[in-house]
């Protein structure tokens, strides 16, 4: 299922949040019941904690993760990193990355097979995203965006891309990665699809602005709900689509 939520006024839940199918970690400060909405949907199945990285609160943004491991930037301090290693499941290695371009959420999108990266990212940095998170690196653009990590949300059951995606690129990016994508919107019409929403292989969370549309694009890609088939969605889309305009 998709869960709406926001983070003191911000509907950038990807922005305060990092969530993979073996940990959840959450910004410090926020509202009790942004914390306790992730908790009950997620505390029987992975831990869940708060954290931040280099005393900032947008940890979506600055890390990458998936269920092998998890990358931090050079920013984040001894502290933190104890803090996090600790709240973290023991088969998950956490690694601190010196990196130029250092909001590792914007340049990596990745599942537990495949990471996407920003072009002109470090060689050094794509073998230690390839050795931590044990997944194959592409450099990749998302609708000639370079920051892959902003435009796209990936599981291991599908992905949404930028929505000006053209479909040669998204058929080339779907073969790369394995999984069905579709190129659709978060919030009511936001193409910073990472920054909007998280999700993992049996939930998702995006801000409250999200329409019941990009909620049942959202739940199909991602096969969250039974019965839905990413084939399916082209057409829904369309139908609601055409809906709204008559």
């Amino acid at each position: 299922m998709a869960v709406r939520m926001q983070f003191e006024s911000s509907n950038e839940i990807g922005v305060f949040t990092k969530l993979t199918n073996s940990y959840c970690m959450v910004a410090i400060g926020g509202a009790q019941n942004f914390y306790s909405t992730f908790e009950a949907d997620l505390a029987d199945s992975i831990p869940v904690f708060q954290s931040s990285i280099g005393g900032s609160r947008i940890i979506g943004r600055l890390t990458a993760g998936n269920r092998n491991g998890l990358l931090v930037p050079y920013a984040t301090t001894d502290q933190e990193l104890q803090h996090i290693r600790n709240s973290l499941p023991d088969a998950v290695a956490i690694q601190r990355v010196e990196e130029r371009l250092s909001a590792l959420g914007n340049v990596i999108a990745c599942n537990d097979y495949v990471a996407l990266v920003h072009p002109d990212l470090d060689r050094e940095t794509e073998e230690i995203i390839a050795d931590v998170l044990k997944v194959e690196v592409f450099r990749h653009a998302v609708a000639e965006n370079v920051l892959v990590g902003s435009y796209c949300a990936l599981s291991n059951q599908g992905g949404l891309v930028h929505s000006r995606t053209k479909i040669e690129d998204q058929d080339e990016l779907s073969s790369l990665l394995q999984v069905p994508l579709v190129a659709g919107t978060v919030n009511r019409g936001s193409d910073v699809i990472g920054g909007g929403m998280v999700v993992n292989d049996w939930i998702a969370f995006c801000g409250l602005d999200t329409t019941s549309t990009e909620i049942s694009v959202i739940e199909s890609v991602f096969r969250l709900t039974e019965g839905h088939h990413p084939s399916a969605i082209a057409t829904q889309m369309r139908d609601s689509l055409i809906e709204t305009l008559s």
